[in-house]
């Protein structure tokens, strides 16, 4: 099998399909420090691609020290973010609860068509159908 009929591929890049979102998720976020006042825990954005630098080594006592060499970099697109509401948590017995949700008074019309379905074919609110 090995030498006759070499598999053509990575297994890693298994299996081959397309991607289910085209955003990307948060899975994780880090641990939050509650004696901070309330801020930004995290900013998404997702690996465009691979490229390379040539950078100079600074390490005293190493062979490359204050020579070039040129080492792998990862891009990540980070897509400017809006805040459009906040979320509130209450803590529980089971752990974290969301307590009470806000949105913003003035959302854009772009966030407005991600958010809802048939957006520009109805007049009111209240006939929107969120696709969360």
């Amino acid at each position: 099998r090995k030498f006759r009929a070499p598999r053509h591929g990575s297994l890693g890049f298994l299996p081959r399909k397309r991607c289910a979102r085209h955003r990307g998720k948060v899975k994780s976020f880090p641990k939050d420090d509650k004696s901070k006042p309330c801020h930004l825990t995290a900013f998404m954005g997702h690996k465009a691609g691979m490229s390379h630098i040539l950078r100079e080594v600074d390490r005293v006592g190493s062979r490359s020290h204050k020579k070039e060499v040129v080492e792998a970099v990862t891009i990540i697109e980070t897509p400017p973010m809006i805040a459009v509401g906040v979320v509130g948590y209450i803590e529980t017995p089971r752990g974290l609860r969301s307590f009470s949700t806000i949105f913003a008074q003035h959302i854009s019309d772009e966030c407005k068509r991600r958010f809802y379905k048939k957006e520009k074919s109805t007049d009111c609110d209240s006939a929107l159908i969120p696709l969360l």
